[in-house]
């Protein structure tokens, strides 16, 4: 039966359906409902990894083992999998391996812009491109048949709006091939002569995928009109059809690494005119003038930001639809955190102390914007830490007792332990403040190793992050209520005069946890208020001032009176007592 399918719910039936018996991943937008959606599905063993590069190396061990298994991730994610990814291309597999990464272009949820179909060629690893939620199921299937034929893990490859779209699927049976058994072989160590043999093989392997490139089912020719033909792939595709319809001559390239050459220069030669379309990179365009065609690419198409129908008919230098057109101004609407965040606190003391903030991945970058501006700088996963280690050990003294690092609770295990170790071990005076929400708060509500909870929410094992530190080597690792706000400024202030590294772990569970239960709003004296908007200075969405005074909204706020402890005049209430 037909049904409508998100991307990545497709990807997900296309593991279930190939047969895949494991999947470890990290969450990160916008790849994270591959593996919800798989967990669904009780034959499929699906768990939430540290970071990942646990995450391939399970499955790559679980291949070892001789069932199908496959590893999910953004493409910032692949990055921190680049180191186990190269030598697995080299060593090989025992059964299917399949690594889905998904591309932001646009940046919507991503500190950068990277283009992931660099590494399928660095790697030497081939790489299949759906462009909607059929081709998702079926090129996943596709990937382990090519996986196992060819010794070598696949990529899946997407973006966010193949990976957050819906089109029409079918889904069909699970199929799971036989357990493959594991055979001790030496050859598999890599290193010296082993290593070397196997970069050969590498090399014959990606001849023979270009070999297969040419006439294969992912890659197609669409022929139409032949005055302009058009070279594309994933969503480019789609809005090609779109802006042109059946008249143009398409050829659509499916597998993106390797890609083809004489069905490139056969398609070319049967068209005046080639044009590439593809987001980010001039990664075709430049396989193609290697090939010494010349074609229409970045000159006329941005290298930068997400494509859409109306931008590519802008750039051609085609009429777009006046109610629709490519300039029209939309309202800025830029994100907040949420009422009641236990975070904003946090940030707000550390502006009032011009504190260097450095940063990290997750909600709480959003300590940056207006009004707290309150975060320096951020890089990649864990950096705060071993950033501010480095600040510090420029910056001296000086730098010691005014900076903090700021992580949140599962990027802290993903990547901030190694940095905190760091600390420790070369010692600087650096104060590194573990903002524990108990979730995985950015990417939508994930358990992690902090939480005591698997992915599928049962009992697992729960890491101590007091315990770890201390056995990391810090005598001084702080517990704050981060609404209490007088209690975070002295422990902060403390912390930051200490003359060896602490830690401070500002522990409150995420606003948003499902079955939290939250304090009645607060009510406004609306007599004592003198409308100095003092409280409007955390940034609160759910605090706003009318006609000179302060309004809270009841649909938002969820008592956590940080803001109370703002107000001189007493106008927002700080206990009960004063509510009465």
């Amino acid at each position: 039966m037909k049904e409508l399918m998100l991307g990545n719910k497709a990807i997900a039936r296309g593991l279930y359906e190939a047969g895949c018996k494991v999947i470890s991943s990290y969450p990160g937008t916008p790849s994270t409902e591959i593996t919800e959606e798989a967990a669904k599905y009780d034959e499929i063993y699906c768990e939430w990894a540290p970071n990942e590069k646990v995450a391939l190396e399970v499955a790559h061990g679980a291949t070892l083992g001789g069932v199908r298994s496959a590893t999910a991730m953004k493409h910032v994610g692949l990055n921190v999998a680049a180191d186990p990814l190269f030598t697995i291309s080299y060593q090989g597999l025992n059964a299917g391996l399949v690594i889905c990464v998904a591309d932001d272009p646009g940046m919507h949820s991503s500190q950068n812009e990277q283009d992931s179909r660099h590494y399928a060629e660095a790697a030497k690893v081939p790489m299949l491109e759906p462009s909607d939620s059929a081709e998702c199921i079926l090129f996943t299937k596709k990937a382990f048949e090519l996986s196992e034929k060819y010794n070598t893990p696949v990529f899946i490859k997407t973006c966010t709006r193949v990976a957050h779209s819906q089109s029409v699927v079918e889904p069909g049976e699970r199929v799971v091939p036989n357990q493959v058994p594991y055979v001790k072989d030496p050859t598999k160590v890599m290193m010296t002569a082993n290593s070397r043999n196997a970069h050969i093989r590498v090399e014959q392997r990606t001849k023979d995928l270009i070999a297969l490139a040419e006439n294969c089912e992912f890659n197609r020719v669409e022929m139409g009109d032949t005055s302009v033909g058009i070279i594309t792939s994933s969503t480019s595709y789609q809005y090609a059809k779109e802006i042109f319809g059946e008249k143009a001559s398409i050829l659509k390239l499916g597998m993106i690494y390797p890609m083809p050459e004489k069905l490139i220069k056969d398609f070319a030669s049967k068209v005046d005119k080639v044009i590439v379309l593809e987001e980010l990179d001039p990664f075709i365009e430049n396989h193609c003038r290697k090939l010494g065609l010349d074609v229409v690419g970045k000159e006329t198409f941005p290298i930068c930001g997400e494509f859409s129908q109306n931008l590519l008919k802008n750039c051609l230098g085609m009429e777009v639809p006046k109610t629709m057109h490519i300039d029209d101004e939309i309202p800025g609407r830029p994100p907040v955190m949420c009422a009641g965040c236990p975070h904003r606190g946090i940030f707000y003391v550390l502006k009032k102390h011009n504190v260097m903030v450095y940063g990290d991945i997750g909600c709480y970058t959003l300590g940056a914007i207006a009004p707290l501006n309150s975060m320096d700088l951020n890089v990649c996963m864990g950096a705060s830490c071993s950033g501010l280690h480095g600040f510090n050990k420029a910056m001296g003294t000086e730098g010691e007792k005014h900076s903090v690092g700021v992580i949140g609770d599962s990027t802290f295990v993903h990547s901030g332990i190694t940095g905190i170790t760091d600390i420790s071990y070369n010692m600087t005076n650096s104060t590194v403040i573990i903002l524990d929400n108990s979730i995985t708060g950015m990417t939508g509500h994930q358990q992690n190793p902090t939480t005591g909870k698997n992915l599928r929410g049962e009992p697992a094992g729960k890491v101590d992050l007091e315990a770890l530190c201390k056995a990391l080597g810090y005598r001084r690792v702080r517990v704050v209520d981060p609404y209490d706000m007088a209690e975070v400024e002295t422990v902060l202030l403390e912390e930051l005069e200490a003359e060896e590294p602490s830690i401070i772990i500002s522990r409150r569970p995420c606003v948003m946890i499902k079955g939290t239960v939250h304090k009645p709003p607060i009510k406004v004296d609306k007599d004592k208020c003198v409308g100095c908007k003092a409280c409007m200075k955390i940034g609160c969405p759910a605090i706003s001032v009318r006609n000179g005074k302060v309004e809270i909204d009841e649909t938002l706020c969820i008592g956590c009176k940080v803001c109370s402890q703002m107000c001189k005049f007493k106008a927002l209430p700080q206990n009960d007592e004063e509510e009465a």
